[in-house]
Protein backbone atom coordinates (compact mmCIF):
# COMPACT_ATOMS: atom_id res chain seq x y z
CA UNK A 1 0.00 0.00 0.00
CA UNK A 2 2.85 1.99 0.92
CA UNK A 3 4.83 1.86 -2.43
CA UNK A 4 1.45 2.88 -4.18
CA UNK A 5 1.07 5.46 -2.66
CA UNK A 6 4.67 6.57 -2.91
CA UNK A 7 4.17 5.74 -6.72
CA UNK A 8 1.22 8.34 -7.11
CA UNK A 9 3.27 10.83 -5.05
CA UNK A 10 6.23 10.32 -7.34
CA UNK A 11 3.83 11.03 -10.61
CA UNK A 12 2.14 13.87 -8.96
CA UNK A 13 5.67 15.42 -8.47
CA UNK A 14 6.55 14.72 -11.90
CA UNK A 15 3.22 16.25 -13.62
CA UNK A 16 4.14 19.21 -11.80
CA UNK A 17 7.64 19.24 -12.43
CA UNK A 18 6.46 18.90 -16.15
CA UNK A 19 3.92 21.38 -15.83
CA UNK A 20 5.95 24.22 -14.12
CA UNK A 21 8.81 23.70 -17.10
CA UNK A 22 5.98 23.82 -19.66
CA UNK A 23 4.67 27.07 -18.36
CA UNK A 24 8.22 28.34 -17.46
CA UNK A 25 8.72 28.34 -21.13
CA UNK A 26 5.38 28.62 -22.73
CA UNK A 27 4.77 32.56 -20.76
CA UNK A 28 8.43 33.69 -22.23
CA UNK A 29 7.11 33.37 -25.88
CA UNK A 30 5.62 36.14 -27.53
CA UNK A 31 3.90 35.91 -30.92
CA UNK A 32 4.51 39.31 -32.49
CA UNK A 33 2.34 40.72 -34.95
CA UNK A 34 3.64 43.87 -37.59
CA UNK A 35 1.12 45.05 -39.60
CA UNK A 36 2.22 48.36 -42.22
CA UNK A 37 0.99 49.73 -45.31
CA UNK A 38 3.82 51.11 -46.17
CA UNK A 39 3.74 54.75 -44.11
CA UNK A 40 2.01 53.75 -41.13
CA UNK A 41 3.33 50.45 -38.92
CA UNK A 42 1.55 48.94 -35.75
CA UNK A 43 2.77 46.27 -33.94
CA UNK A 44 0.94 44.13 -31.57
CA UNK A 45 1.96 41.22 -29.26
CA UNK A 46 0.34 38.27 -27.48
CA UNK A 47 1.57 35.62 -24.84
CA UNK A 48 1.16 32.24 -26.01
CA UNK A 49 -0.03 29.45 -25.27
CA UNK A 50 -2.82 31.71 -22.68
CA UNK A 51 -2.33 35.47 -21.75
CA UNK A 52 -0.55 34.66 -18.10
CA UNK A 53 1.02 38.22 -18.60
CA UNK A 54 1.18 41.13 -20.62
CA UNK A 55 3.05 42.26 -23.03
CA UNK A 56 5.39 45.06 -21.82
CA UNK A 57 4.42 48.46 -23.48
CA UNK A 58 7.80 49.26 -23.75
CA UNK A 59 8.61 46.57 -25.51
CA UNK A 60 5.75 47.18 -27.99
CA UNK A 61 6.67 51.08 -28.43
CA UNK A 62 10.40 50.27 -29.30
CA UNK A 63 9.22 47.84 -32.09
CA UNK A 64 7.06 49.85 -33.43
CA UNK A 65 9.81 52.92 -33.36
CA UNK A 66 12.02 50.14 -35.17
CA UNK A 67 9.30 48.48 -37.59
CA UNK A 68 9.04 51.86 -38.94
CA UNK A 69 12.06 52.96 -39.47
CA UNK A 70 12.85 49.59 -41.08
CA UNK A 71 10.00 49.92 -43.26
CA UNK A 72 10.87 53.18 -44.63
CA UNK A 73 14.84 51.86 -45.24
CA UNK A 74 14.96 50.67 -48.92
CA UNK A 75 17.62 48.05 -47.40
CA UNK A 76 15.76 46.28 -44.83
CA UNK A 77 13.79 42.68 -45.82
CA UNK A 78 10.64 40.64 -44.40
CA UNK A 79 14.01 38.64 -42.40
CA UNK A 80 16.06 41.50 -41.14
CA UNK A 81 12.55 42.98 -39.62
CA UNK A 82 11.93 40.34 -37.95
CA UNK A 83 15.18 39.77 -36.95
CA UNK A 84 14.72 43.44 -35.19
CA UNK A 85 11.96 42.12 -33.30
CA UNK A 86 13.15 39.28 -32.25
CA UNK A 87 16.26 40.98 -30.95
CA UNK A 88 13.90 43.52 -29.10
CA UNK A 89 11.72 40.45 -27.90
CA UNK A 90 15.14 39.29 -26.27
CA UNK A 91 16.46 42.21 -24.43
CA UNK A 92 13.29 41.86 -22.47
CA UNK A 93 13.44 37.98 -21.85
CA UNK A 94 11.14 36.85 -24.94
CA UNK A 95 11.14 34.36 -27.41
CA UNK A 96 9.83 35.70 -30.13
CA UNK A 97 7.58 34.37 -33.01
CA UNK A 98 7.16 37.67 -35.45
CA UNK A 99 4.61 37.71 -38.32
CA UNK A 100 4.74 40.29 -40.72
CA UNK A 101 1.49 41.28 -42.59
CA UNK A 102 0.85 44.17 -45.37
CA UNK A 103 -1.82 45.06 -48.00
CA UNK A 104 -0.35 42.86 -50.39
CA UNK A 105 -0.17 39.93 -48.11
CA UNK A 106 2.04 38.12 -45.33
CA UNK A 107 5.38 38.53 -45.84
CA UNK A 108 5.23 41.26 -48.45
CA UNK A 109 6.76 44.19 -47.35
CA UNK A 110 5.53 47.76 -48.40
CA UNK A 111 8.13 51.16 -48.82
CA UNK A 112 6.74 54.44 -49.13
CA UNK A 113 9.01 56.67 -51.34
CA UNK A 114 8.80 60.16 -52.94
CA UNK A 115 9.01 61.34 -56.86
CA UNK A 116 11.52 63.59 -57.25
CA UNK A 117 11.57 65.53 -60.84
CA UNK A 118 9.71 65.42 -63.75
CA UNK A 119 11.38 62.07 -65.50
CA UNK A 120 8.12 60.12 -64.89
CA UNK A 121 5.51 62.70 -66.44
CA UNK A 122 2.92 62.10 -67.16
CA UNK A 123 2.69 59.05 -65.05
CA UNK A 124 4.19 59.91 -61.83
CA UNK A 125 3.96 63.33 -61.05
CA UNK A 126 6.97 65.78 -59.21
CA UNK A 127 6.56 65.31 -55.31
CA UNK A 128 4.22 62.42 -55.87
CA UNK A 129 3.69 59.70 -52.83
CA UNK A 130 4.08 55.97 -54.02
CA UNK A 131 4.24 53.05 -52.32
CA UNK A 132 6.89 50.50 -53.48
CA UNK A 133 6.27 46.54 -52.95
CA UNK A 134 9.82 44.85 -52.15
CA UNK A 135 10.58 42.04 -54.81
CA UNK A 136 12.94 40.70 -57.12
CA UNK A 137 9.71 39.57 -59.65
CA UNK A 138 9.45 42.56 -61.85
CA UNK A 139 8.97 42.58 -65.90
CA UNK A 140 9.01 44.34 -68.80
CA UNK A 141 6.87 47.70 -68.67
CA UNK A 142 6.70 47.71 -64.76
CA UNK A 143 7.30 50.86 -62.86
CA UNK A 144 9.93 49.90 -60.67
CA UNK A 145 12.27 51.98 -58.04
CA UNK A 146 15.93 51.42 -58.28
CA UNK A 147 19.63 52.22 -56.36
CA UNK A 148 21.16 54.37 -59.09
CA UNK A 149 25.35 54.65 -58.48
CA UNK A 150 25.11 58.38 -58.90
CA UNK A 151 21.59 59.46 -58.11
CA UNK A 152 20.28 57.01 -55.26
CA UNK A 153 17.11 55.86 -55.62
CA UNK A 154 14.97 56.62 -58.66
CA UNK A 155 11.82 55.76 -60.08
CA UNK A 156 11.87 54.61 -63.84
CA UNK A 157 9.86 51.98 -66.15
CA UNK A 158 11.60 48.69 -66.95
CA UNK A 159 12.33 48.67 -70.82
CA UNK A 160 14.38 45.71 -71.28
CA UNK A 161 15.84 42.63 -68.73
CA UNK A 162 18.93 41.12 -70.19
CA UNK A 163 20.35 38.77 -67.83
CA UNK A 164 21.17 39.98 -64.55
CA UNK A 165 21.18 43.44 -66.09
CA UNK A 166 17.74 45.92 -66.47
CA UNK A 167 17.12 48.67 -68.35
CA UNK A 168 15.44 51.47 -67.39
CA UNK A 169 14.01 54.10 -69.17
CA UNK A 170 11.87 57.92 -68.56
CA UNK A 171 8.71 57.97 -69.80
CA UNK A 172 9.24 61.24 -70.35
CA UNK A 173 11.08 61.87 -73.50
CA UNK A 174 10.97 65.18 -73.72
CA UNK A 175 14.75 67.23 -73.40
CA UNK A 176 14.49 70.04 -70.98
CA UNK A 177 16.33 73.60 -71.29
CA UNK A 178 17.79 74.24 -68.14
CA UNK A 179 19.68 77.73 -68.93
CA UNK A 180 22.71 78.94 -70.87
CA UNK A 181 26.37 79.39 -70.54
CA UNK A 182 29.30 81.13 -72.35
CA UNK A 183 31.42 79.01 -73.69
CA UNK A 184 35.03 79.77 -76.27
CA UNK A 185 35.01 78.21 -79.55
CA UNK A 186 37.59 78.88 -81.46
CA UNK A 187 38.56 81.98 -79.44
CA UNK A 188 35.02 83.20 -80.21
CA UNK A 189 32.61 83.13 -77.24
CA UNK A 190 29.39 81.63 -77.70
CA UNK A 191 26.28 81.29 -75.83
CA UNK A 192 25.87 77.45 -75.36
CA UNK A 193 21.91 75.96 -74.37
CA UNK A 194 22.15 73.69 -71.70
CA UNK A 195 19.64 70.57 -71.65
CA UNK A 196 18.75 67.82 -69.57
CA UNK A 197 17.94 64.82 -71.18
CA UNK A 198 15.54 61.64 -69.68
CA UNK A 199 17.72 59.62 -67.34
CA UNK A 200 18.00 56.12 -68.99
CA UNK A 201 20.43 53.45 -67.05
CA UNK A 202 21.51 49.72 -67.69
CA UNK A 203 21.70 48.89 -63.70
CA UNK A 204 22.06 45.16 -62.01
CA UNK A 205 18.87 43.37 -61.41
CA UNK A 206 19.71 43.36 -57.64
CA UNK A 207 19.53 47.09 -57.33
CA UNK A 208 15.59 46.88 -57.77
CA UNK A 209 14.55 47.65 -54.67
CA UNK A 210 10.47 46.46 -55.86
CA UNK A 211 7.56 47.61 -58.07
CA UNK A 212 5.77 50.44 -57.38
CA UNK A 213 2.13 49.62 -56.72
CA UNK A 214 0.28 52.61 -55.54
CA UNK A 215 0.59 55.68 -57.23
Amino acid sequence: MKSRTWLIIGILVLLLLAVAAYWATSSTSVTITVETNGTDVTVKGSTSPLPLGTVPEDMISQMKDKALEDVQDETSTVESIKADMQSIAQSYGYNATVVLKSQFGEDQLPMPATVKGTSMVPTLQDGQDIIVLKTDQFQVNDLVVAVHPDYGLIVKRVAEINGDQVYLKSDNRQTEIVGTETRVVNGVEEVVTIEKTPLDAWLPKENVVGVVKVY
